[in-house]
């Protein structure tokens, strides 16, 4: 699987407040990014997989949905994360 839980674990101790840090909206869109990063490349070779279209749509939606709560809880926040290249968010 290409999601350990080890890696699941780094992600959370880099984006969250610790490793155990899995509700805040910062490990939440960092661990969407990564599994929207996944499904594209597997999209890029299975351009049929229609289930798997559908299911990167709503992890986008959900992603969107997390940042737009962060612009009106802190957008101080939101700068952060939207400044760190590696997650690969646009405005």
């Amino acid at each position: 699987m290409y999601l350990t839980p080890e890696k699941k674990a780094e992600i959370f101790a880099t984006y969250g407040q610790g490793p155990t840090d899995t509700g805040s909206p910062e490990s939440q869109i960092a661990l969407f990014s990564l599994r929207i990063k996944h499904l594209t490349e597997h999209l890029k070779e299975n351009r049929k997989d229609h289930t798997t279209a559908r299911a990167l749509k709503a992890l986008v939606g959900q992603r969107r949905r997390l940042l737009d709560y962060l612009i009106r809880k802190d957008i101080n926040r939101y700068r952060a994360i939207i400044a760190k290249k590696e997650l690969g968010i646009r405005k």
